[in-house]
């Protein structure tokens, strides 16, 4: 515990890159649960943005508002 899944639309991001977005969720979680890195899971999960209203915006974001801890301005 925390277990963070990202979704996003297929990006080329070299090991230094997901080490330092690693590091930050990692950071960010642990400063805002108090846990031990240790305890962090983070997965990338790369969406076609063909697929992203249906497979992401709508089930996750539309019709979740109350769960978002921050929304998209769009």
């Amino acid at each position: 515990m925390p277990h963070v899944t990202v979704k996003h639309f297929p990006a080329p991001l070299d090991d230094e890159r997901r080490a330092r977005l690693a590091a930050r969720i990692t950071e960010a979680l642990r400063e805002a649960f108090g846990v031990d890195d240790g305890t962090v899971s983070i997965a990338l999960l790369p969406v076609a943005p063909d697929r992203w209203d249906a497979e992401v915006y709508r089930p996750e974001i539309a019709d979740r508002r109350d769960h978002l801890l921050k929304a998209p301005t769009y």
